[in-house]
């Protein structure tokens, strides 16, 4: 057996699986040897700022919960309220009889907040994004990415079966140059994140939409992290970039991080719309996201529109960290959101770090390969509108205990 304490994670030795089974052992088991192991941890809770795991309180630094909604006594009242009404969840896709009244409405705000004509609920992100990409793509087409993309869109294009380029990270001129090689004739989508959740920076998005404008391509942008936090009320990186539904047709954006409930859309027009309706997969052959959940979503859209008071506190703590991590010399990379992430290079350090902070109260994840570069291990330091500024200045004494006293490496 392997050591004790890796939970479900224990594997006998000498069984024998079938063959597909064991090369997963086996890949798992080079992981560990490599110091690239996953490890599940359950956390007791989660309050604000804080989570709760093995009976100790943590400062949080490592989720999406960007504005504080998550336990918003708004969202939840909204949450338990529709569960009275219409049960624990869907029953059924939406196309069979799983569409409630929450599931449209929600539609309709989600559609007036980001401008587009109709928006359309997925289950998740990785749903939306492989539902509209396979919805929009397939073989002899083009789809052009982002080297920094999500992976949900990268196997968005692979599942449609399209050519998949992807261009240096941030660089408009090299994904037209992309998008400028000959190909089969086909349709072309040039897709990108808003946000880009590894390294928080945002993409070049009017260049992008000329990019794809001249080249007679689709843009598309999955605001996953910019949704909430950017633009005019919170309407996203899109919003922020003054851009339309005419240049960006396609905008895919989660409702699990600056919402604080779970679930994705993808607005634009209604003939967009009514056409994923028919040919998105992962919107017809699954069931909707609980009512509940969407009037708890419609719940959070509002407070998030209305208190701007959270953009306001969450951009001047991202802004005190910042000046804070320079006075130490933390190299950070250059984001203005609330993802900060601090480069540490091996993953072996980034794993100590992590480890230090938490023996001192802060819970900050390390990031390491294959989820960033070999060489690019890092903390992925999330903050939000929950913390106070006191919260920032224990991380930063916390950082700087633990790079004073070598606990890191």
């Amino acid at each position: 057996m392997e050591p004790a304490g890796h939970g479900p994670e224990v594997v006998a030795a000498g069984v024998d699986h079938p063959a597909a089974i064991a090369r997963l052992v086996g890949a798992r088991a080079a992981r560990e040897r490599e110091g690239l192991l996953r490890r599940l941890r359950t956390f007791e809770r989660a309050d604000g700022g804080h989570v709760v795991l093995g009976g100790r309180r943590l400062l949080n630094f490592s989720g999406n919960d960007y504005l504080g909604l998550a336990g918003h006594p708004a969202v939840v009242a909204a949450l338990r309220e529709a569960a009275i009404e219409h049960g624990a969840g869907a029953t059924a896709a939406h196309l069979v009889c799983g569409h409630r009244r929450p599931h449209a409405a929600l539609e309709a705000l989600l559609a007036e907040w980001t401008g587009r004509e109709s928006a359309l609920l997925f289950s998740t992100g990785w749903m939306a994004n492989l539902g509209v990409l396979q919805a929009l793509l397939g073989a002899g087409d083009l789809c052009v990415q982002d080297r920094l993309n999500h992976a949900s869109l990268l196997d968005g294009a692979r599942l449609a079966g399209c050519a998949l380029r992807r261009y240096r990270h941030g660089d408009a001129d090299a994904a037209a140059r992309q998008l400028a090689q000959p190909g089969e004739g086909g349709v072309a989508v040039l897709a990108t994140d808003g946000v880009f959740s590894m390294d928080g920076d945002v993409a070049p998005l009017p260049a992008l939409a000329r990019v794809a404008a001249d080249a007679g391509a689709t843009l598309m942008v999955d605001d996953a992290h910019g949704l909430g936090v950017l633009g005019p009320d919170g309407a996203g990186s899109v919003a922020a970039a003054g851009l339309d539904a005419g240049a960006v047709p396609v905008l895919m954006a989660t409702l699990g991080k600056a919402l604080g409930t779970a679930g994705a859309f993808v607005a634009g027009s209604r003939d967009l719309v009514e056409g994923l309706v028919q040919a998105a997969r992962t919107f017809v052959y699954t069931t909707a996201m609980p009512p509940a959940l969407a009037a708890a979503t419609a719940a959070a859209v509002g407070i998030a529109r209305r208190e701007h008071w959270r953009r306001e506190h969450l951009a001047g703590l991202v802004a005190h960290f910042r000046a804070g991590a320079q006075r130490l010399g933390l190299p950070l990379a250059a984001s203005e959101t609330p993802i900060q992430p601090l480069l540490v290079g091996a993953a072996g350090r980034a794993s100590a770090l992590a480890a230090a902070l938490e023996t001192r109260g802060v819970l900050a994840v390390a990031i390491r390969p294959p989820t960033v570069p070999v060489g690019g291990a890092r903390l992925r330091i999330t903050l939000s509108a929950a913390h106070a500024r006191a919260d920032v200045d224990r991380l930063l004494a916390a950082l700087a205990q633990v790079l004073e006293d070598g606990t890191a490496g």
